[in-house]
């Protein structure tokens, strides 16, 4: 391993997502730094998706093809798997933003415990169809997320060091208890200031809309307080109603 360069576990989960999944691996494979590690755990898809992954086996470094518990169940199969220093979960669908986008993260500064950034929505048709609602902070730490997940899960670098397991008893915004986790062990966090994600919308937490508003506010809740969250989610509705006012019905 390069000593001066970090080494960097993607990890995708995925099942039966045979129209995504190349977009993914190639936007792995594509990439300009040379310390990586990619792991895709699949739920023994059976729509040709293992297919596909097949075909580009050789630039996989740790395929796990079995039954999980779920999309955060799969998650903690990869992060267990992982070898390096810092960790990036990608979804099947979902693209880094550039063949240098590694590089230029990790350029950007040495030795930070998080590295965040931009991310661009696309739709099924790879096409760019905006930025997320929430605007990402220039400056972020455990309590940024009081108004809302403003890092999209695939934009943030964290070091497996502080990286703990996924809270198995939410189905659908695990992720957002899992950064805030993490932000709150982390001494350096760093904006990287550019676009390093394309995340495709849509997905198990738009479909169960409802279940995954509870996930949340019992997550912020347990961090913030609860009369604090009462608050910040006045605001949050007061921002959704002003975006859609201006912008109409959001598609992330």
């Amino acid at each position: 391993m390069n000593k001066l360069l970090p080494k960097v576990s993607i990890i995708t989960v995925v099942y039966n997502n045979v129209r995504g999944i190349e977009y993914t691996i190639r936007s792995v494979m594509k990439q300009t730094y040379a310390e990586l590690e990619y792991i895709i755990v699949d739920g023994l898809s059976t729509d040709g998706t293992l297919d596909v992954i097949d075909r580009y086996r050789e630039e996989i470094s740790i395929l796990i093809s079995e039954k999980d518990g779920g999309i955060y169940d799969a998650m903690n199969k990869g992060l267990a798997a992982a070898t390096g220093d810092y960790v990036l979960f990608l979804n099947s669908g979902d693209e880094l933003y550039e063949d240098m986008t590694l590089e230029k993260v990790f350029s950007s500064a040495e030795n930070a415990d998080i590295y965040y950034g931009e991310t661009k929505l696309i739709d099924e048709e790879r096409n760019i169809i905006g930025d997320r609602r929430h605007k990402t902070p220039k400056r972020f730490d455990w309590k940024s997320f009081r108004y809302g997940m403003n890092i999209c899960h695939q934009a943030i670098y964290v070091k497996r060091s502080i990286a703990e397991r996924y809270d198995l008893q939410y189905q659908l915004s695990a992720d957002i208890d899992w950064v805030i986790r993490a932000a709150k062990k982390a001494n350096k966090i760093v904006n990287v200031n550019q676009y390093v994600a394309k995340y495709l919308v849509g997905g198990m937490t738009q479909k169960r809309h409802r279940q995954s508003l509870k996930e949340r506010y019992a997550i912020f809740k347990k961090y913030y307080g609860t009369f604090t969250n009462m608050v910040n989610h006045g605001v949050i509705a007061a921002r959704l109603i002003l975006h859609r006012l201006k912008h109409g019905k959001i598609r992330e």
